[in-house]
């Protein structure tokens, strides 16, 4: 089934993100796919995630399809222009890879590589709208293509952002431009995710909440202090640091978020989840069972 299949079928969909290697090697990738087999719906593969050079978005997400798995490739803004962008689109749909998803990007001083020079020749919604035009079957330019591209668009928001409106009318503009998919920036506090989906869900797009594990209280506090849109409420604080050792407290993290998954399920309050492991790819399928998402 396809990442658009499930979500329109109503389908809590879970979609999960692994970071290409830095290098060559993809040993470690294979050994991800085969244990993802089966229990997730779709799997991003990032693109120079945090402005970290790896190995490119596209080369994963064919990776990821030969192993069976439903690609989505995250294409970022920062490192092309719209004739790179354009032309990586229509390779990755030669691929036979159908799921985008568009983002600015993070800045390059955020990265390993901060001589580089960043292009930001169009942002996160005019890249939406180059989508839209292959799919059409025109480059931006309005010259007709020998083929379109047939992509399912999605894009990003920060759900928990303070205030809240600049990115609901980010969330309008990028709906406006095509994207019928959000994967949110990581959501902890419910309260504020329900408010934020008040206003979703009357502009038709699908959203899959972000699910990062919060490894101890110190993650927590720096994500709250440095990471603008995210709110880990004291509670969760409060719980994490109540937990006596390292071990104990990455494992209250874990019930966490599957705590907080079964709750984002059982309410209906959006259309699923996107798991953002950060080091802990492995946890996933214990994570998912623990929220009641796997039986085995």
């Amino acid at each position: 089934m396809s990442l658009q299949e499930a979500l329109e079928s109503g389908k809590f969909v879970v979609t999960a993100e692994i970071a290409p290697p830095k290098g060559t090697n993809t040993d470690e990738i294979k050994h991800l796919l085969d244990l993802y087999d089966g229990r997730v719906d779709a799997i991003n593969a990032t693109d120079n995630q945090s402005a970290v050079m790896r190995m490119s978005s596209l080369a994963l997400s064919k990776i990821v399809l030969d192993h069976g798995h439903e690609a989505v490739v995250q294409m970022t803004c920062r490192d092309r222009n719209r004739l790179a962008l354009q032309s990586d689109l229509l390779g990755a749909h030669a691929l036979g890879i159908r799921n985008v998803v568009a983002m600015t990007g993070d800045h390059v001083i955020a990265g390993d590589h901060k001589q580089a020079k960043p292009v930001y020749d169009v942002e996160s919604v005019q890249l939406l709208q180059m989508i839209r035009s292959l799919n059409e079957g025109r480059d931006m330019m309005g010259t007709p293509l020998k083929g379109p591209t047939g992509f399912y668009a999605g894009a990003v928001v920060t759900p928990e952002a303070n205030p809240l409106e600049p990115q609901l009318i980010k969330f309008a503009k990028k709906v406006q431009a095509g994207a019928k998919y959000f994967q949110t920036q990581a959501i902890y506090d419910i309260t504020m995710f329900n408010i934020f989906m008040s206003h979703a869900r009357k502009m038709g797009a699908k959203v899959l909440a972000g699910i990062v594990v919060l490894k101890n209280e110190r993650m927590a506090q720096y994500l709250n202090d440095n990471i603008a849109g995210i709110r880990v409420p004291a509670g969760m604080i409060a719980e994490l640091a109540a937990a006596p050792s390292k071990a104990e407290k990455l494992e209250t993290g874990i019930r966490m978020a599957a705590r907080l998954i079964r709750q984002l399920k059982e309410e209906r309050i959006c259309d699923g989840i996107h798991i953002m492991a950060i080091g802990m790819e492995e946890r996933v399928p214990e994570i998912m069972k623990q929220a009641g998402l796997l039986s085995d």
